[in-house]
């Protein structure tokens, strides 16, 4: 491909990217945020270095991934975004607990819980919190483990039928 329209490539990369080929998808976000970058659109290639910091941690690239990601938050929280600041934090968690940095990875995600929450992201809080729960309790944190999957679930919109029910039984145990 030698088209280098910033939008085509993205849309080249998402493609890739949904058939598995992520280190494709990787090359296509990396041009394509290069483009944004000479183009003065901050805001698309700090979205494109997102899209290619979660194609290289697919890839299995982690420091590569953070590398990408790093400091697009500040990029979003300057322009008052956000559900793209609280999903770039997520993402740099996501590349901090890939490389084994848990406190790291374990701030970025009560970070971007945080903003998630003031942007009413109910679906993205939940990944995340349900990320951090998972984190917790792999570091054998049980109890901060259950409140944040609690947290998860009451985070969700719709939460499904299995849901409500350990909705209510995590509520009948006291932590």
């Amino acid at each position: 491909m030698t088209n280098d329209d910033p939008a085509l490539l993205a849309e080249e990369g998402k493609s890739a990217f949904r058939n598995g080929q992520f280190d494709r998808a990787a090359d296509f976000f990396r041009r394509a945020s290069e483009g944004y970058t000479l183009g003065r659109a901050g805001l698309l290639a700090a979205e494109m270095q997102n899209n290619l910091s979660v194609a290289l941690l697919q890839a299995g690239k982690p420091r590569e991934s953070l590398d990408a990601v790093f400091g697009t938050d500040q990029v979003f929280a300057g322009a008052d975004d956000l559900k793209r600041h609280g999903m770039a934090l997520g993402n740099q968690a996501a590349a901090l607990e890939a490389l084994q940095r848990t406190d790291e990875a374990l701030a970025a995600y009560e970070r971007s819980a945080e903003i998630l929450a003031q942007a009413k992201e109910g679906e993205m809080l939940a990944m995340v919190k349900k990320s951090a729960a998972a984190l917790r309790l792999k570091r054998g944190e049980f109890s901060a483990s259950a409140l944040h999957m609690l947290g998860s679930i009451e985070a969700k919109e719709k939460p499904s039928f299995f849901e409500r029910i350990l909705k209510a039984l995590m509520r009948l145990k006291p932590w």
